[in-house]
């Protein structure tokens, strides 16, 4: 898992992907895609990130293997509502429907609670020496607490806590787009395509 992620490859469940482009209804035309990872023991949070954890203090976790509990099924169909175009159909779009918590290798679900109710989930996929989100969800009545930048945070804090190197956000473009929020986690590296290396985001690098 580690060799695929550092070569720009993801998984939803057991299948496997990469692309460099994708095609923008909005704007019609194509879009650069770029598979995005942060130097685990490098990351520094911004004062907007740090104001993210200020505000979500009264947030609970629960750190389990991946169970997918119809509780979390029923934050997707709300979470699912936000969107007006390429909607999930399913939770399992994105996760081994048969095994979770191990297909195609050991993912965990960060589950976020306020009081006693479910308010955020997200599924980390876990290797050897990195780990890669593969999607979040939240309460869609609780957007002010910025739920989706605060489970990359914590995902992160694992990554780092477990002393691995890398942690794979997904994926940005490099125009801007809904997506720009995962550059802004500090230092970002985004794959290049032509070189096969990874390098830092910059100005230059976005324009």
């Amino acid at each position: 898992m580690d060799f695929l992620w550092a070569n720009g490859w993801r998984n939803f469940g057991s299948t496997f992907f990469r692309y460099s482009l994708q095609w923008d209804e909005l704007t019609a035309s194509h879009q650069l895609i770029q598979p995005l990872r942060i130097p685990a023991t490098e990351f520094a949070l911004s004062k907007n990130q740090r104001r993210v954890l200020k505000r979500n203090l009264d947030i609970r976790w629960e750190i389990e293997p991946a169970t997918v509990s119809p509780e979390v099924q029923s934050l997707f169909q709300s979470h699912k509502s936000r969107f007006s175009s390429n909607v999930p159909d399913s939770i399992f779009c994105f996760l081994s429907e048969s095994d979770p918590a191990s297909v195609p290798c050991p993912c965990l679900e960060f589950r976020a609670f306020l009081g006693e109710r479910l308010v955020a989930v997200s599924f980390m996929a876990v290797g050897e020496n990195s780990t890669s989100g593969v999607y979040g969800i939240f309460d869609p009545t609780e957007v002010s607490r910025s739920l989706g930048i605060l489970t990359l945070l914590k995902e992160i804090e694992f990554t780092r806590s477990t002393q691995r190197q890398h942690y794979y956000p997904g994926y940005s473009t490099r125009e801007p787009s809904a997506y720009d929020y995962k550059k802004r986690l500090s230092p970002a590296e985004f794959f290049d395509w032509t070189s096969g290396t990874w390098k830092p985001i910059t100005l230059d690098a976005l324009v």
